[in-house]
Parts: C-alpha cells; sequence; structure tokens
C-alpha cells in the first residue's frame, strides 16, 4: 500500500476504495444520530479520516496476526484497517474494543454493510480480558501517560503500538516515562505537519 500526498489517493484496488467510500457514507448516516467524529471533519472525511487511519498500516510488523484498536468509536482507524487489510494483510485479524453501546452497533452494522470479519468488544478497555495483540492502535483517546497502561493490557510482549498524535507528542512522552520505559519511533504524519506517529515498542512498568 503506497499514500501519494496530493491529492491523497490510496493505492488500492477498487473493490477497497469503493469499501471505505461505504465507510464514510455510513459514518455521515449515523452522525446525525449520535456523536462519532467530529461534524466539521465530514467535509474533509477521506483525508482527515481514511488517509489519517490507513497511514497506520504501512507501519504494521511483518508477520502480525492480531490488530486491536482501543476505544474504536467511530471505527477509526479500526474499520479503516479491517477494509486494507481483507486486500493486504488477509492473515491479520482486527479486534474493536468499546463501551458505548450505541457505538457498538454501529460498529456491527458497518461490519455487515461492507463484509467484513470484524470482532467487535463491548467492554471498558481496562476490564476486558487481555487480547495480546501483535498491534495496538487508539487514536484521540488519551494522552500517553493514561493511554500506556491500556495498550500496556493488551499488547503481547514482542508487540507493538501505533498511537497518531498530535503537536504535543513530545511533551508526552516525557509525561510518560515519569512511569513507563518504553523504546520508540517518531513518524511523521502525511495528513498534518503538526502530527505523527508513535510506534511504541518494549513496553513496561518504571
Amino acid at each position: 500500500m503506497t499514500l501519494t500526498p496530493e491529492p491523497f489517493r490510496l493505492d488500492v484496488s477498487r473493490e477497497t476504495e469503493a469499501r471505505l467510500k461505504s465507510f464514510l457514507t455510513l459514518l455521515r448516516r449515523w452522525n446525525g444520530r449520535i456523536n462519532l467524529v467530529s461534524r466539521a471533519t465530514l467535509e474533509d472525511a477521506w483525508e482527515r479520516h481514511v488517509v489519517d487511519s490507513a497511514q497506520l498500516l504501512a507501519l504494521c510488523p511483518e508477520g502480525a496476526r492480531h490488530w486491536v484498536d482501543l476505544g474504536s468509536g467511530g471505527g477509526l482507524p479500526g474499520v479503516v484497517i479491517a477494509c486494507l487489510a481483507a486486500e493486504t494483510h488477509p492473515d491479520l485479524a482486527v479486534t474493536l474494543i468499546e463501551s458505548d453501546a450505541r457505538k457498538c452497533v454501529f460498529l456491527q452494522t458497518t461490519a455487515n454493510e461492507l463484509g467484513l470479519s470484524l470482532r467487535i468488544l463491548r467492554a471498558r478497555i481496562e476490564a476486558t480480558t487481555p487480547q495480546q495483540a501483535d498491534v495496538v492502535s487508539a487514536r484521540a483517546l488519551a494522552p500517553l501517560d493514561r493511554l500506556l497502561p491500556l495498550v500496556a493490557r493488551h499488547m503481547a510482549i514482542n508487540g507493538c503500538a501505533l498511537l497518531p498524535k498530535g503537536a504535543r507528542h513530545r511533551a508526552e512522552i516525557t509525561a510518560a516515562l515519569a512511569s513507563w520505559r518504553f523504546s520508540y519511533e517518531v513518524h511523521p504524519s502525511r495528513i498534518s505537519p503538526a502530527s505523527v506517529i508513535l510506534k511504541v515498542e518494549g513496553l513496561r512498568r518504571a
């Protein structure tokens, strides 16, 4: 999979592109009933949500078999990852963890209508069974120091976390290092020059 900065095209099959566009149609339709994403972001939803989520898959370790998305909400990045993985990573199972019942209904409806093999867990992240995932993602869920305990619960020993972060990511890393030890890589976002994707590995309590 490759990303082209302008006009934010994804190098995917027509089937996958159609599936992603169908996802956005569902997102817009349901967003009028329940708050899935900010309404202001729907005008450029392909860039802000689809491409922004899709760039995480390029950082997926080779041989990963289980991806867990924490606090999936409107399916970002989890549903986008599942759409792409169906074409490029057919052995990658995707699990979405979401505690809000209405959002889970949206996620299940989306999975059914798009023909995705998604596992959706309606549960609190800190209470559900540890998932031992090869990859853990979380988008706009919490600052890093509060997010890492949730990540650690569900990440396999040799796994990694892919965490989109904004301009304050350096301050978040510093705060997290007070309680945690980990190695990390900072990957620039293809969408916003102020944003990054943190790839976190070797996570353990300080």
